[in-house]
């Protein structure tokens, strides 16, 4: 089995997105028929792009591996209860939110798939995360046809939003490790909201939630994400 990642799917200029690279990987664990429970995936090094990685599965995980066999990710089930909620936000607020999204200006991977500012509509997510009253961020996907039906793309969106809230325009960062829990899929056409939590911090570390609504205020997955600062 083989893991690869298009240019298309960057998020640094030379590795690709973190929460999607992180949910490919997670589509390959055998997850004993329970698909929606929880998956933790580390980041060892940055994905390398347009570059064919072995998926090794055993031992109930999966890793990733160059093809000098140096590992990039690995994938398990995730341990103990479900990341926590982040609540939901009503679609304007969301939408106002996004108008104040400081990636405009300064952002430190500004091509990044899922929310840089540089990506057309069609090409990129252009997922913007603003903040709210509450410290919290929120934003808007309006999903492309190309990327509904497909879990790998409800993990990218529940990546960035929660650095956002870390702020990540004041120190960037990148994920080194996600744990998601995808319970649902959006459809072509719909207008999700993403909102994101600061959980805390230590040293270079940083620890972010997320969760991810549809248009219906179903939940569509939620995550737990440790950051490493640059």
């Amino acid at each position: 089995m083989v893991l690869f990642v298009p240019y298309r799917f960057r998020g640094p200029a030379a590795s690709g997105n973190g929460g999607y690279v992180a949910g490919l990987l997670a589509s390959t664990l055998d997850h004993d028929g329970a698909p929606t429970t929880p998956v933790t995936v580390t980041l060892r090094r940055p994905p390398p792009l347009e570059v064919p990685l072995e998926v090794v599965r055993g031992d109930g995980q999966s890793t990733a591996q160059d093809l000098d066999g140096t590992m990039i990710a690995e994938a398990q089930p995730g341990s103990g209860d479900a990341p926590r909620q982040v609540p939901a936000v009503s679609l304007d607020v969301a939408l106002a939110a996004s108008e104040t999204y400081p990636g405009r200006h300064h952002h430190p991977f500004p091509q990044c798939f899922v929310c840089g500012p540089d990506r057309a509509a069609g090409d990129g997510m252009r997922l913007f995360p603003g903040r709210i009253d509450d410290g919290s961020t929120a934003c808007v996907w309006h999903v492309d046809p190309d990327l509904a039906g497909q879990t790998a793309f409800v993990w990218a969106a529940l990546d960035c939003p929660g650095g956002w809230a870390a702020p990540i325009e004041d120190r960037p960062m990148v994920l080194g490790r996600i744990t998601a829990q995808v319970s649902a899929l959006p459809e072509a056409g719909e207008d999700c909201v993403i909102t994101g939590r600061l959980v805390g911090s230590e040293g270079r570390k940083v620890w972010t939630a997320t969760t991810a609504y549809g248009a219906d205020e179903r939940e569509l997955g939620r995550a737990f994400a440790t950051w490493i600062t640059l």
